[in-house]
């Protein structure tokens, strides 16, 4: 083990972490078997392509079997599970993985560890899942809580993950509402140990990244108070790679990304299925899973790095600066594209332009009549103890959908009369508005005080739940 891997193992892990890590950092290969370390995050959806998916269906192990079939090398991959980005990072630094994939704050702490150390220096290489609004990052509070704003939120505590773009989403949010991180009492904690706090009424608000926030809320453990997507800040997780591994071993970080894309169709062909196998992976609910992951879902798939996406970094990039996460980071050498451009060749940069969903509902509304298309009605049933979904051309036909079928919905879906965004039917804020068309009375909104807002605007609308919704249809 190098010297150098020594002190930020230590730097990063503590001295205790060293002696398990001292046997492999650094190990080589032995001429005729490669070994290629990969980090991923299981439970986060939006790294299921370049992980817990992509592992699954064993796509990358397939490359590379076909790649040692013309060079006559054997190929070995270990995969190993993290948490969060952080402790991804300090195995990076302590030479334990080539290739990884965590969310864009983590991402930039990454690049900035690592690139004043030529034998663990990172470099963005492609993207997993990402939405443009930023509504992978949310606010939720109890069910019962006051608050219906951030405002109310003012002197109370707030548990996220320190670094995260859930803490800068959080930062922002406040700040469009007149205040800053000091007018709440902020916790650092891990997205999981956040959630319990929520539940045990330790904090008043939880902001985190995907799938916590709406977890909860499906458990009906929490309310949405506040959509990240209202910043408009693109939101995002990638991959990154060892760079002197990549000059390496280019042909394995190629076999990657062609498996990554692979992957990627696959999901976006076959969401129901796709979702159905990440959760039971995963032990995640196959219904939230389906909420991120399906048509007109929260996350695009696609490994292309979208110029949004890089100048969404440098906007984070100083509010990180600002926590004193890391120093600073030149995006131009840190983001390099040229492996994923090479696995698509002519039609990347058309593939890199495009921001169209890459799986979208579609097909005819058996109830109200007519096509189902497009991202701001299109909504969507799935039955208990049937194969595909039902679909319905807006929410008031979809509500007429499962009122006319009887059976058990396991979960159904609409979008945010207001923004669009996916969210479950049933916890959503409701507006009877009968002054719409027949088919559009019925509105669900993802936050109560956009609905109250709607239904002060209308006369005669009336904010309602989920079951009187039903029954309104």
């Amino acid at each position: 083990m190098s010297s150098t891997c020594l002190r930020l193992t230590a730097l990063l892990l503590g001295a205790a972490a060293v002696a398990t890590l001292a046997t492999g950092c650094g190990a080589g290969d032995d001429g005729k078997t490669v070994t290629v370390n990969i980090g991923y995050q299981s439970k986060t959806i939006n790294t299921v392509t370049a992980g817990t998916l992509l592992r699954d269906r064993g796509t990358f192990e397939a490359e590379l079997a076909a790649l040692g079939k013309t060079n006559g090398l054997t190929y070995r991959v270990e995969w190993k599970d993290f948490a969060a980005g952080p402790p991804l990072t300090a195995q990076m630094l302590a030479g334990q993985v080539d290739i990884g994939s965590m969310g864009d704050a983590p991402i930039l702490v990454n690049g900035s560890k690592t690139r004043d150390h030529a034998d663990v220096k990172s470099e963005l290489i492609a993207v997993t899942g990402y939405n443009l609004r930023g509504s992978l990052n949310q606010i939720v509070v109890p069910l019962d809580a006051p608050a219906a704003t951030l405002a109310d939120l003012r002197g109370q505590i707030v548990s996220t993950s320190v670094g995260s773009a859930a803490h800068g989403m959080l930062a922002t949010g406040l700040s469009a509402a007149g205040m800053t991180l000091d007018d709440v009492k902020l916790l650092g904690q891990d997205p999981a140990v956040g959630a319990s706090a929520l539940q045990g009424d330790q904090v008043a608000a939880l902001a985190q990244f995907v799938p916590w926030p709406q977890k909860l809320v499906y458990d009906g453990k929490a309310r949405l108070l506040y959509d990240g997507g209202s910043a408009g800040i693109p939101t995002f997780h990638a991959v990154v790679a060892n760079e002197r591994f990549g000059t390496r071993h280019p042909e394995i970080v190629t076999a990657f990304l062609t498996a990554q894309r692979k992957v990627t169709d696959y999901l976006n062909q076959h969401p129901l299925e796709a979702a159905q196998r990440v959760a039971e992976v995963t032990g995640l609910p196959a219904e939230v899973v389906y909420l991120y992951n399906g048509p007109n879902g929260l996350v695009g798939f696609d490994p292309t790095i979208k110029p949004q996406q890089v100048d969404a970094l440098g906007t984070l990039l100083p509010f990180l600066k600002s926590l004193g996460a890391l120093s600073d980071l030149n995006l131009d050498e840190f983001v390099d594209d040229r492996y994923v451009r090479a696995v698509y060749g002519a039609d990347y940069e058309t593939a890199r332009a495009s921001v169209a969903p890459p799986s979208t509902l579609t097909g005819t509304d058996s109830v109200c009549g007519g096509a189902v298309d497009g991202l701001a009605t299109a909504s969507e049933a799935w039955f208990a103890d049937t194969a595909t979904t039902a679909v319905a051309r807006t929410p008031t036909c979809l509500l007429r959908r499962i009122a006319a079928a009887g059976g058990t919905v396991r979960a159904a879906y609409v979008p945010d009369h207001g923004t669009g965004t996916r969210l479950f039917a049933a916890t959503a804020t409701w507006v009877s508005d009968p002054g719409a068309g027949p088919d559009d009375r019925l509105l669900p909104f993802a936050i109560r005080a956009d609905a109250q807002r709607y239904a002060a605007a209308h006369p005669g609308a009336a904010v309602i739940d989920y079951q009187a919704a039903l029954t309104a249809r």
